[in-house]
């Protein structure tokens, strides 16, 4: 009896030629670097150098998320990747009713540029790619970021980096937005404007489908709903007067990488199939770059257990190596502890150890996309291509990604699928190593990593000083030139940026804009 894949489609215990009868490898393969870019987006991809190999982190205070950081650069870390905790991801500071009992602990707490500087301090941004997983504040934390480069004396073209900036999934699957969707749509087409203008090799968003798949999505949901809001971004950029190869190039992606090797290589590879033709035949993308899609993965923190959590390392590693072999352009290896608290040091070092390893002692670094041709791979890359486009069609029937986020069709979808995942899985017939299967009597003890409470009250002392220290008229005036900015139609970042230096906090950024755009209420909650 067949298996079937995380997407539903059978996986036959054996395939031959007859799987890829008439299938033609320079239409569906083409050369690495390429359109179609199957194979991967660069000619040579890591027989040259390895990819970027990012840990993310962030808790507590700016203190401590520093001294992280220098930790993960001194073990060998290539790319910095932020965690923020609630509070600054909805836009609230840390001294708000609403962050009590929130503060640094999902990430680190950021309020102003005070903290901002303290975070990046002793940091050289013209040497570090920083990624922030920031979405509806997503502009604030790159205009810190741009201030503290600025006072290091680093010129904003030198920066690179990447926000996620995708408040599309924040509907589907994760909750943290902060405005409605015309007024979040405007805000991400004004980054794009001013990175094409100010920060040039800034990536302005990161398309994911990592939080759809950790709320459940099949990897053919998790690429076609991704995929579709990327379109959503397009189109939103080219009716805001942009040309297609003037933004495309800086869009970037971010998926899982789940324990599935074969169907996630194939989700890879047909992903990157998908998005070429659509840049080409859809917006008449001209410039190859502007086709590709680049994309950052994560391990699949939904899969991680607290039960024997040190198995957790050989998962890890297992969906370390899927992305790898699928292509990925930077990764990100969870650490083995996740599924009970923040990572300790050595457990997030043991995580960077992992894609080191990958690296440097295994040989799929010597030669570029070693699966292409492979029965069971073509086969289902074609199949899993086959799928999410209709999944995709079906958006496109419904008038695009937010008319179907609006009608709650994406978020149905993933939850059946979550459902199906939870069905089989109190079932037996999904095994999960030491959950349903070759479990313990008794679990052994483990310490993990605990955020100090005091920060919240910290937090607080920092905010009451700043806001005493401060130039209040100056900050007042630059929060009405904002407002006035968000009411018409002028680029909103440059008048954020002048309240920025002038140390307004992240909170009252943000209601500054809330002021003017209101806040989104999803419509299950009516």
């Amino acid at each position: 009896m067949a298996r079937e894949s995380e997407s539903g489609l059978p996986i036959e215990p054996v395939y031959g030629p007859g799987a890829l009868e008439g299938w033609d490898p320079a239409a569906k393969l083409g050369e690495p670097g390429s359109y179609p870019f199957t194979r991967g987006v660069y000619p040579s991809m890591y027989t040259g150098r390895p990819w970027t190999m990012r840990q993310y982190a962030g808790f507590g205070t700016a203190v401590e998320s520093n001294q992280r950081y220098k930790q993960l650069i001194a073990n060998g870390t290539m790319g910095l990747s932020v965690a923020f905790d609630l509070p600054t991801q909805m836009g609230h500071d840390s001294d708000a009713p609403i962050a009590s009992g929130e503060v640094g602990k999902v990430g680190v707490a950021i309020d102003s540029i005070d903290d901002m500087r303290i975070l990046f301090g002793g940091i050289p941004l013209d040497k570090v790619s920083t990624s922030m997983t920031i979405n509806a504040p997503a502009s604030l934390l790159l205009l810190l970021y741009q201030l503290v480069a600025e006072e290091q004396g680093v010129s904003a073209d030198q920066l690179t980096g990447t926000i996620q900036n995708d408040v599309l999934k924040e509907y589907i699957a994760r909750g943290t937005y902060i405005f409605p969707p015309k007024p979040s749509l405007r805000l991400i087409a004004d980054i794009f404007k001013y990175c094409k203008a100010e920060i040039p090799k800034w990536n302005t968003i990161s398309i994911s489908g990592y939080h759809m798949a950790e709320a459940g999505a099949s990897p053919a949901q998790e690429i076609a709903f991704t995929l579709a809001d990327g379109i959503e971004y397009v189109r939103t950029a080219v009716a805001a007067g942009m040309d297609v190869d003037d933004f495309a190039p800086r869009l970037s992606f971010f998926f899982v990488a789940r324990t599935t090797i074969l169907e996630e290589v194939a989700k890879f590879r047909a992903a990157r199939r998908i998005w070429a033709r659509i840049m080409r035949e859809e917006f008449g993308a001209k410039n190859p770059k502007s086709m590709m899609l680049r994309f950052h993965t994560q391990t699949a923190g939904v899969q991680l257990t607290a039960q024997q959590p040190e198995v957790n390392l050989v998962r890890v590693a297992v969906q370390g190596l899927a992305a790898v072999l699928g292509g990925t352009q930077s990764l990100h290896t969870n650490s083995f502890d996740e599924a009970i608290a923040l990572p300790t040091d050595k457990s997030a070092r043991l995580a960077l150890r992992t894609q080191q390893v990958l690296a440097y002692e295994t040989d799929v670094t010597a030669t570029v996309d070693p699966f292409a041709g492979s029965y069971v791979v073509e086969r289902m890359t074609d199949e899993l291509e086959e799928l999410a486009v209709g999944l995709m069609d079906k958006v496109e029937e419904m008038g695009g990604a937010v008319s179907a986020i609006e009608r709650g069709f994406q978020k149905s979808e993933i939850e059946r699928s979550a459902y199906r995942i939870s069905q089989e899985t109190d079932a037996g017939e999904r095994v999960v190593v030491g959950v349903n299967r070759f479990q313990l009597d008794e679990e052994e003890p483990y310490e993990p990593l605990r955020v100090d409470p005091a920060i919240e009250a910290q937090q607080a002392e920092r905010l009451a000083r700043l806001r005493a220290e401060r130039d209040q008229a100056a900050v007042d005036a630059a929060l009405a030139a904002l407002k006035k900015a968000a009411e018409g139609e002028d680029n909103v970042l440059y008048p954020m940026k002048d309240a920025l230096r002038a140390r307004a906090t992240v909170g009252e950024v943000c209601n500054a804009l809330r002021d003017v755009w209101g806040t989104y209420i999803p419509s299950d909650a009516f």
